[in-house]
């Protein structure tokens, strides 16, 4: 009776043993496919552009040029030495007498500079969305359901034609890197690592327009926690930037503030933010514009001040910057569509929510199609206006989806369940 028993034990075992090897198998090779989809899919896209795009014009020859110029111990910041490059790499378009962007900027993006400007595009382009899915991967890393996992693909594919996106990857923009910097900075922040979670948000920093707002509504966040080590690390990554900045051209800061002037200054009226709105109002008057979307980003900043500050128990970190990103694009002074590829954080978090709420994957197919339609179209009005204040509307379509999803919720914070 005894080895009856035994074996049949053993007999249980080795199905177990067996499921398992069965299950991981089944895991591996969704794993290897899904690879393999998406780098297809990466790669298409990254050849498209390369084949269709004026990339020679385009920002991402600036960061190009300026990690080569660093790599030859030149300065980016040198107006003489940055045109000479302009001139040395065919690069007829110069709306800018130095490097557009923090010094900082120039040595972390140096090893682009090693290769041609054909295959740094390329691969840039490669490495941004890889960044985006990775992004994706992490957000929804986050939840313990299969039905929440199942949306990777679907998700990255789809959000591939967000009109920041599409429009990011065209002119190698640096908002996949920003993106990828505030998500694992939410994770950290999630896992207690209050000062890792600082100083990858001060990255942020090198995209300043951006970047103050959103670290304004995010320090008073952090008080309202009391978390005193993530604010030590914005500090601790902040003046290490400076510092690395410093050592190439110890005034790079006024420097770079007065060439950033003179951008915003031949911009005004046409972003999507509050003064590009003021300024539609103000019938193009200047005065006006800043009196009145001043006013404006001051007061939707302190709203959301407000809320974060007596909601600081209910929010958790992901939903935090669900309100924090948006909030701070609306009232900042300088903004372009593709700037608004940070809103993938709360568009992943709205379908997700709409899953839970109504237990079908419809409404956030439905939500996902009038969210790419509506940014696509404003990057056709764009195209053919010369105005941006249409992206606007993906402002509003993000943050309204927010609130009521956020509203529906139970006042912990804590419907969708984090690791």
């Amino acid at each position: 009776m005894g080895l009856v028993v035994e074996d049949s034990v053993q007999e249980v075992r080795h199905s177990q043993a067996m499921l398992r090897e069965h299950h991981s198998a089944i895991r591996l090779t969704i794993t290897i496919v899904t690879v393999l989809v998406l780098a297809g899919v990466f790669y298409q896209r990254a050849a498209y552009n390369l084949g269709r795009i004026d990339y020679q014009n385009s920002n991402f020859v600036f960061f190009w040029m300026a990690g080569r110029m660093v790599l030859s111990g030149g300065d980016p910041y040198n107006s003489a030495q940055w045109l000479a490059e302009h001139d040395a790499n065919n690069v007829t378009w110069h709306p800018n007498r130095i490097f557009p962007y923090p010094l900082p900027l120039a040595f972390l993006l140096a090893p682009l500079g090693l290769l041609s400007l054909d295959s740094a595009y390329l691969i840039w382009q490669l490495i941004s969305q890889i960044m985006i899915a990775v992004t994706i991967w992490m957000l929804l890393g986050r939840q313990r359901e299969p039905r929440y996992q199942r949306m990777f693909i679907p998700l990255v594919l789809i959000l591939l034609f967000f009109g920041p996106v599409y429009l990011s990857l065209q002119i190698g923009a640096l908002g996949a890197f920003t993106l990828v910097a505030v998500t694992a900075a939410i994770a950290a922040l999630d896992d207690k690592r209050s000062l890792a979670a600082g100083i990858l948000l001060s990255l942020t920093l090198l995209k300043p327009p951006q970047g103050l707002p959103i670290l304004v509504l995010v320090v008073v966040w952090l008080l309202s926690r009391k978390d005193r080590k993530a604010i030590v690390g914005l500090g601790v990554g902040a003046v290490g930037m400076l510092l690395i900045g410093m050592l190439e051209d110890p005034l790079w800061l006024p420097k770079f503030t007065a060439s950033s002037q003179v951008v915003m200054g031949r911009t005004l009226g046409v972003q999507s933010n509050l003064l590009g709105l003021a300024y539609l109002a103000c019938g193009g008057n200047v005065s006006c514009m800043w009196l009145c979307g001043g006013s404006a980003a001051i007061i939707i900043l302190a709203a959301g001040s407000t809320y974060l500050w007596r909601h600081r128990k209910d929010l958790v970190p992901w939903e935090a910057f669900n309100l924090i990103i948006p909030t701070a694009f609306m009232s900042t002074i300088y903004l372009w569509s593709y700037d608004q590829i940070l809103y993938i954080i709360p568009v992943v978090w709205i379908v997700l929510r709409l899953i839970d709420r109504t237990h079908s994957y419809i409404a956030s197919f439905a939500f996902l199609a009038v969210l790419v339609l509506v940014s696509f179209v404003a990057l056709v009005i764009q195209a053919n206006t010369r105005s941006d204040l249409t992206s606007l509307l993906t402002t509003v379509l993000v943050l309204a989806g927010f609130a009521v999803m956020h509203a529906l919720e139970p006042p912990t914070g804590t419907s969708i369940p984090t690791s």
